[in-house]
């Protein structure tokens, strides 16, 4: 698991950090699904105050595919499990593979506690090679967080091969969704914040 946790400092005011998770469903590194996040993370942090933290579910190891049912899983997969399930907002993010996300992030929130999420924002991101593969969005991942009864923010986000140079997303017909999407809920999210401002940066790699 790879994990990456940085508090970034409010304008003005000491109130409190907003705790974002990412998990991310991409298997590769750099990727374009962690591009499309990192342009999230840079609106929201122009915002509100936030400390982030990402879950990369391929980099999880045998202790998460090989478990069936949550007790089986290693204590490394259970502090992911709790990271996302203590989130203030929830941001998951997936590439599209045949017509929906790939296993390995369906296998992760398999092992969410079932009402965990319930009420908690989360944030839906998706890539693709083409547009018609926006359909994921709201055919697949919308109705799983709609089983956990979580709040699903209203504006998902969906970028294109065409979109980026590489992992970095270039189009900004994309980059005015974010700002739109996230525009909408900020008020929710700025009241949803936990977190204690620490000034802190940490980086945790297990693999």
């Amino acid at each position: 698991m790879t994990v990456i946790e940085a508090e970034t400092p409010a304008a003005a005011g000491d109130g409190a950090v907003l705790r974002v998770v990412v998990v991310n469903g991409s298997p590769s590194r750099p990727s374009k699904t962690m591009g499309l996040v990192d342009v999230v993370l840079d609106t929201l942090k122009e915002m509100l105050p936030i400390e982030t933290s990402r879950i990369d579910v391929y980099g999880l190891g045998p202790g998460f595919t090989g478990a069936i049912e949550r007790d089986g899983v290693t204590p490394e997969v259970e502090a992911a499990l709790r990271l996302a399930e203590d989130a203030d907002l929830l941001i998951a993010a997936a590439p599209v593979f045949r017509g929906s996300y790939p296993g390995m992030f369906k296998h992760f929130f398999d092992l969410v506690e079932q009402y965990a999420l319930a009420g908690k924002p989360v944030l839906l991101a998706a890539t693709g090679g083409g547009d018609h593969h926006a359909l994921v969005l709201e055919h697949a991942m919308r109705p799983l967080f709609a089983f956990f009864q979580a709040l699903t923010v209203p504006v998902a986000i969906f970028a294109n091969a065409g979109d980026f140079d590489g992992a970095t997303l270039l189009n900004p017909r994309v980059y005015g969704r974010v700002q739109t999407g996230l525009t909408d809920v900020a008020d929710l999210l700025r009241a949803r914040a936990t977190g204690a401002r620490a000034g802190a940066y940490r980086h945790h790699s297990n693999n």
